[in-house]
């Protein structure tokens, strides 16, 4: 499989301003996001087993997902929401598992908001964080998705906590100044992760 980089950060952090960077490198980027979205297309059981708990009303007219609906099932209710988690997860785990494997770039980023929080980091040979205050968090998804600042607040906490990402990380990237210091950063760890994957392919 290569050098696996994981990278992560809450919501309006910049995680996905830094792995499209190094996607212009030619680096393999797997979205766990978009796993997510894969298992749960039309004609994937997981479909079939989540319209069948929660009722097809959960289902748009062309038979895919209304992911709005699910999200304020869950969200609204632990119990569904451990439910859907249980469902779920060892099927995207597969999933970025098969795209891991298939990526055939110098080295992969596995780019999940969740990487510290599940098994997913056990996929990873470094872990890197994208780190801006909470304030600024907040500023920019405000700005981004037009949520207003409860509802952000509230994603915000239901995430794990900063303090206990910033402890796992193996590299931080802090991200409270510009795009253009991001990207600069990001070509940084380029070189460093080219290094490392040379490393472990010599070993």
């Amino acid at each position: 499989m290569g050098l696996v980089v994981g990278v992560t950060g809450g919501i309006g952090s910049g995680k996905s301003a830094l792995t499209a960077r190094l996607e212009q490198h030619g680096i393999v980027v797997v979205d766990a996001d978009l796993a997510a979205r894969v298992v749960v297309q039309p004609g994937r059981p997981a479909l079939d087993a989540i319209a069948a708990h929660f009722g097809r009303d959960i289902l748009l007219a062309d038979g895919s997902l209304d992911r709005a609906a699910l999200r304020a099932q869950v969200f609204a209710n632990p119990q569904q929401r451990q439910w859907l988690e249980q469902l779920t997860h060892p099927l995207i785990g597969q999933e970025i598992v098969d795209q891991l494997g298939a990526a055939d770039s110098e080295y992969t980023v596995l780019s999940s908001p969740l990487l510290l929080e599940t098994a997913q980091k056990e996929l990873a040979d470094c872990l890197v964080l994208v780190d801006v205050p909470v304030e600024v968090q907040v500023a920019r998804t405000m700005a981004r998705d037009a949520n207003d600042e409860a509802q952000v607040r509230r994603i915000i906490a239901a995430q794990m906590p900063r303090e206990e990402k910033l402890a796992l990380a193996d590299i931080v990237v802090d991200n409270s100044g510009t795009l253009e210091e991001l990207h600069q950063r990001a070509d940084e760890l380029h070189k460093e992760f080219l290094q490392r994957a040379e490393l472990a392919r010599s070993r």
